[in-house]
């Protein structure tokens, strides 16, 4: 009997050992008196009360109740819910290839000669306009520098340098509005294909707004040098005026920022690998929204045609969210391609230091944190060159931000209605209706909790759902209004 009761026992201890480790699943919730219970009958190496351990010993909540003690991990339904999300754009791409085939062409008979043409000497005319600025600069340092070596003291109401800094103000706006003025006026009457015009059009406005930067910030180097008036630390390497010269401005036009300084952050040395992967990266995303565009967004594009043309609401609205999805993955595409792997890449050429061309924008908790994360170099330009300065001449914060948004509205219809040859308000007034957007939602900015996330809800839904897509939407329906043509797609 002495082995079955010393079997006994063993089987008895790996049972409670087993209900122990599987069953109880935190030792501060163990009933003491149970577990004393079932030690003695261990130790008796009995199996005469292994059904009496207490199970509930405690008041205990349920653990999604809001009384629960602790709060559980959610990190089974983030990945069921990744899983949906690839399962059913697996089912759209199963779906729009076995509707519509392969839409892809790359005969490249699209493009005109004449735009390609228009496109390339615009390219290589538009920066033409900023060594223009270079030498009113130039001409500029000239006069400061004989009248501090003459030691004049510096008098802004000398009637003749007043005159002098109005003409050579009067000169840059000339060289200025010349610059946007030709591009924009070629874009919209002879460059008929809006990819052409947009590429275009993008790099004549960033050369514009870099235009401006150089005349602001020189000519407040130049009060400062003629006053005697301390300037940043980080210029003391370059100072007013050794900083204009062909080399320094060179150096400002491909740099990846819209800010003018004699001097920036250098980093230490060019990295072969980090450039090259840059590079792939931009090339690929590049390729990646090429196909999206064309085999997605223009079946739904079109497809959405006769639903406007109707009125049918319904549609659209399906239409919409369908394509918002779409124009999402496309705008997320082309975000990283730009601010993360063509930037730095640029960067990394130039040996560029600053780089934080953008922060955690996909966390906003108001509509005015995302502006003023998401695009850092054109927040960077809005903040020096108009927010600051209108301060300084005692307009309110929020009349300051009007102007702001206002010129940022006419930026964006530029860039957009040009282009397309469609100049319609939409993107001005999608602008311009970011202004209530973000006097709604400043409150949110400095909650935690419930808060944060009602305002980044409003913050993705008015972008991803109703604003971009809707935007897309009108100005293709407006393309084909006016141009008509497209290739037929099924319904």
């Amino acid at each position: 009997m002495a082995p079955e009761a010393g079997a006994s026992a063993a089987a008895s201890t790996s049972l409670d050992v087993g209900l122990d480790a599987g069953t109880v699943t935190s030792r501060t919730r163990t009933n003491s008196s149970s577990a004393v219970v079932l030690k003695a009958a261990v130790d008796r190496g009995s199996d005469k009360y292994k059904h009496i351990f207490a199970i509930h010993s405690e008041a205990r909540p349920s653990t999604l109740s809001h009384d629960a003690l602790s709060t559980p991990s959610f990190i089974g339904f983030r990945n069921l819910m990744v899983i949906v999300l690839i399962v059913g754009n697996l089912r759209l791409v199963i779906e729009n290839f076995m509707k519509y085939g392969v839409l892809i062409q790359v005969s490249g008979g699209e493009f005109r000669k004449d735009d390609i043409r228009l496109g390339l000497l615009l390219y290589f005319l538009v920066p033409a306009h900023l060594f223009v600025g270079y030498l009113i600069e130039l001409v500029a340092s000239i006069h400061a520098r004989s009248a501090h070596a003459h030691n004049k003291k510096y008098d802004n109401k000398d009637p003749n340098l007043r005159a002098a800094w109005v003409l050579l103000a009067f000169a840059h706006t000339i060289n200025a509005t010349l610059s946007l003025g030709i591009t924009t006026g070629v874009v919209y009457y002879k460059i008929h294909h809006p990819l052409i015009g947009s590429l275009v059009q993008f790099h004549a406005v960033i050369v514009w707004l870099k235009q401006l930067s150089y005349a602001f910030t020189n000519r407040d180097l130049r009060d400062a040098y003629l006053e005697g008036a301390p300037t940043p630390e980080v210029y003391k390497s370059c100072p007013y005026p050794k900083n204009i010269s062909l080399s320094n401005l060179c150096y400002f036009w491909w740099a990846p920022t819209l800010v003018y300084q004699p001097v920036y952050p250098r980093s230490a040395a060019f990295r072969w690998s980090f450039f090259l992967k840059r590079c792939g990266e931009t090339i690929g995303l590049s390729i990646a929204i090429w196909f999206l565009t064309i085999q997605y967004a223009a079946p739904v594009l079109q497809n959405s045609l006769t639903a406007i043309c109707s009125l049918n609401v319904p549609i659209i609205l399906e239409r919409l969210m369908k394509l918002s999805t779409i124009s999402l993955v496309i705008w997320l595409a082309g975000f990283f391609a730009l601010f993360q792997s063509f930037l730095n890449a640029l960067s990394e050429l130039l040996q560029f230091g600053d780089r934080e061309f953008y922060a955690d924008w996909w966390n906003s908790s108001s509509v005015g944190t995302y502006w003023r994360t998401w695009n850092k170099p054109v927040n960077s330009f809005m903040r020096r060159h108009i927010y600051a300065p209108l301060l300084a001449r005692g307009w309110r914060p929020q009349h300051a931000s009007i102007v702001v948004f206002t010129f940022s509205a006419v930026m964006h219809e530029i860039l957009v209605g040009v282009p397309t040859h469609n100049i319609i308000g939409v993107a001005f007034a999608g602008m311009m209706f970011q202004i209530p957007l973000v006097a709604m939602t400043v409150p949110l900015e400095k909650m935690r909790g419930p808060a944060s996330v009602i305002g980044n809800a409003i913050f993705w839904v008015s972008f991803c759902l109703v604003g971009q897509p809707a935007a897309v939407l009108l100005y293709y329906f407006s393309w084909q209004v006016k141009f008509g043509g497209g290739v037929p797609i099924k319904a």
